[in-house]
């Protein structure tokens, strides 16, 4: 599309943003990718609906999903310009059992990337969105979900990303809209929260702070906040040369088509930068994330220019400064939560968040996870939810601002180097299921894992921790049966994430079986039984990102375990124990959150 058509469709919607009439009309949307041209309708009011259609979305099966929408509406950006924004609405089919009309949540997604493809109303209809999870999950609890795609995703414009106004514009405007869809059962006054993480996290933020003054008429009862970019100084100069580098690059050219005078990337970005700019807008998420990691700004500047002294110009420390939320806040129930080990935004520029807020209302919840960033944001989603149903239903929040806890601080591994995600006593549920016996054994409660996933080289090394424990298993009687699970070696494996978000692990590890002793309560004798080889567990795993902190990811498989050393027991155990179609299944998932 020529400059000239842009410039022009421009100003055709500037004017008839601007021109008011006496009623607003839904209006059907074509289909194809024509819905994403911005057409001449006249809107009097941010939200009004521009126009409609029905969507196919691909949510996976079994989603609690009665009905879709696409969208397009008015909004406007951080200067208040009109402007023109998409996104999907989702309609739960399950029942809402709470008082009053269904609810309405606001999902404000995370970094999706610049081109179009990469939008969340496409990549829902793809079912190739990496926040799916959530929005299933939030589907699950009966509300309706509405899905901005932000400002940017309509033909042939470029996001104006982590421009915290903006988004929030976006974020807010989208219950009206959704509200004026015909026979979609939206209600305008129904109870209305925001949730988001990372971008999504300083959208809904961003919302709690200007939702009074931008939408008074709504009845918003929470916003949730997670892995919220509070400090953009602070924030910029972590992810600068280091592993989250590429958002660093993406943050600049979104706040430079928000502010084109003020953040002039043509006259800063050097011939390698512009070339860096080019190639970032045509990639999604897990495209440009490894392909920018651990670079300098510097390396895109006319001259070399470092992110300090950019940020000494004026104009750019300016825009920069004003995305930093804090300082203002509407007195509305607010709940963040952050991981320790956040490799992309440090956890104690949102402690300071926190006491901000802490310092205006009391209506702050705030929860830490010991997870790096990707995880804590499916990891939360159970917590996140629970919440917004105490919302919705009156109760009054959890109060963080009186903790008299101590400030949690970074435990991330450090940035510049391989792009590390370290589990830290991830908790192993699980059992083994015995052949000849036809039982199953549960592995005690403690049992973990701890290892370092390494996304740059694509392996995984770690060591398995099973405490000895007691079962029962009925051999001729029953018995109280004292094993162990002893570990030989280290686990080893492969990990391969995607550029669609699909993560592939690939391993095993090796352990003996050991019965200690048998018998009836306290009165045991001791066999001090052993495989004579260790066993093989497989680890192969293949699924979305999103399992890694959610719901857990699973191995399982069959084993076969070797003969035992029993002394005079030997042929007894090993006829009932010994040999192939030993099953096991193991589900991996992160620790508890901590509640401050």
């Amino acid at each position: 599309m020529s400059d000239f058509k842009l410039k022009a469709g421009a100003l055709a919607l500037s004017a008839a943003l601007l021109t008011p009439v006496a009623a607003h009309a839904a209006v059907e949307g074509p289909s194809g990718m024509d819905f994403y041209d911005i057409p001449s309708i006249n809107t009097n009011q941010n939200g009004d609906l521009i126009w409609y259609r029905d969507a196919s979305v691909n949510l996976g099966a079994g989603a609690a999903l009665a009905k879709a929408y696409n969208v397009m509406y008015r909004s406007t950006d951080s200067l208040g310009a009109e402007n023109a924004v998409t996104g999907t609405v989702l309609i739960s089919s399950n029942e809402w059992t709470g008082a009053g009309e269904r609810p309405t949540l606001s999902y404000a997604v995370g970094t999706h990337g610049l081109d179009q493809s990469c939008a969340p109303s496409m990549q829902l209809q793809a079912g190739s969105d990496y926040e799916i999870r959530n929005i299933r999950a939030a589907l699950e609890k009966g509300y309706a979900v509405l899905v901005t795609d932000y400002q940017g995703y309509t033909t042939g414009a470029t996001p104006t990303y982590l421009a915290g106004e903006s988004q929030a514009h976006a974020a807010l405007d989208i219950f009206r809209a959704a509200s004026q869809i015909p026979r979609a059962g939206i209600d305008a006054e129904a109870p209305a929260a925001v949730w988001g993480f990372s971008q999504g996290g300083q959208t809904a933020a961003w919302v709690g702070q200007i939702a009074d003054d931008y939408a008074p008429d709504l009845d918003l009862v929470g916003v949730a906040s997670g892995g919220t970019p509070a400090d953009f100084p602070v924030v910029a100069d972590y992810l600068n040369g280091s592993t989250g580098a590429s958002f660093l690059l993406g943050g600049i050219i979104g706040l430079s088509e928000q502010y084109p005078d003020d953040i002039p990337v043509d006259q800063l970005a050097s011939a390698n930068g512009k070339a860096a700019i080019a190639d970032y807008k045509n990639k999604c998420t897990f495209e440009f994330l490894f392909d920018y990691m651990n670079q300098s700004l510097s390396s895109y500047t006319v001259g070399n220019k470092d992110l300090d002294e950019l940020l000494m110009v004026p104009s750019i420390g300016q825009r920069i400064n004003e995305q930093n939320l804090g300082g203002a806040g509407a007195d509305v129930p607010v709940l963040l939560y952050h991981g320790t080990a956040d490799e992309f935004i440090p956890i104690e520029q949102s402690v300071e968040l926190k006491k901000d807020y802490c310092r205006r209302f009391d209506k702050v919840t705030y929860d830490v996870y010991p997870s790096e960033h990707i995880v804590t944001l499916f990891q939360a989603a159970p917590t996140v939810l629970t919440w917004l149903d105490e919302r919705f239903a009156g109760q009054n929040p959890r109060n963080s601002c009186y903790s008299f806890a101590a400030d949690p601080v970074s435990n991330a591994n450090p940035g510049g180097g391989d792009f590390i995600v370290t589990l830290d006593e991830w908790n192993l549920d699980a059992e083994l299921h015995l052949a000849t016996l036809n039982q199953t054994v549960e592995l005690p409660e403690d049992t973990s894992i701890t290892a370092d996933a390494n996304i740059t080289d694509e392996t995984l090394v770690g060591d398995l921790y099973v405490p000895d424990f007691d079962t029962e298993l009925n051999i001729l009687v029953n018995l109280d049966v004292a094993l162990s699970v002893e570990p030989v070696g280290q686990i080893e494996a492969t990990n391969r994430l995607s550029r669609d978000g699909i993560l592939a692990i690939n391993g095993s590890t090796q352990a003996n079986v050991l019965i200690n002793a048998a018998g009836f309560g306290w009165l045991k004798l001791p066999f001090n039984c052993k495989t004579i080889e260790p066993a093989n567990f497989d680890l192969n795993w293949e699924g979305p990102i999103a399992d890694f902190g959610a719901g857990g990811i699973v191995f399982e498989g069959e084993t076969e375990f070797s003969e035992l050393e029993c002394g005079w027991m030997t042929a007894l155990f090993n006829s009932l124990v010994a040999g192939p179609g030993q099953e096991y299944n193991f589900r991996l998932v992160p620790p508890a959150p901590e509640r401050l």
